[in-house]
């Protein structure tokens, strides 16, 4: 997977060469047009998964922002209106990353949007403890962490 990674930003960097033009725009397009090359040219099943993982990774860095934003403005929100509007509750979540690498990828994640704080990581390593401050069900905010970020976030990484 390193190797076509790399291979694609050689062929990147290559097409802003040939072209002249030092952009964002130029790099981005040349990266796209390298991956579609290079998923073309690629035939070995097993180097594969970089096709695969790639566009999830992009999926899941918009699907974060778009969370991000959307909390951001419940908070904003929230502080400029003259009544409150959070329901704080602390949830216990049951995880389904094992290793210590992916429980903290997605507690860092977590606690970067506002509103929530990862709390406690239970000693077992299968349970988080969030504090939330909009609050509905627990269910609920549980069933939103687990097809949202958890689920798009071991796809990547596993």
């Amino acid at each position: 997977m390193t190797k076509n990674f790399l291979m694609n930003l050689l062929l990147s960097f290559l097409w802003v060469a040939l072209t002249g033009s030092l952009s964002y725009s130029g790099f981005l397009f040349g990266f796209i047009l390298g991956f579609f090359v290079l998923w073309i040219m690629n035939r070995n099943e097993k180097d594969r998964r970089y096709f695969y993982r790639l566009p999830k990774i992009f999926s899941f860095v918009f699907y974060f922002l778009y969370q991000l934003l959307k909390a951001n403005a419940l908070v904003a929100y929230d502080v400029v209106t003259p009544k409150y509007f959070f329901r704080p509750g602390i949830v216990r979540y049951p995880l389904n990353a094992r290793s210590d690498f992916e429980i903290n990828l997605l507690s860092t994640l977590i606690s970067l949007t506002p509103g929530t704080l990862i709390m406690d990581v239970s000693e077992d390593k299968k349970t988080l403890y969030i504090h939330a401050m909009y609050l509905k069900t627990p269910e609920a905010f549980v069933e939103e962490l687990r097809t949202g970020i958890e689920r798009r976030l071991l796809e990547i990484l596993r």
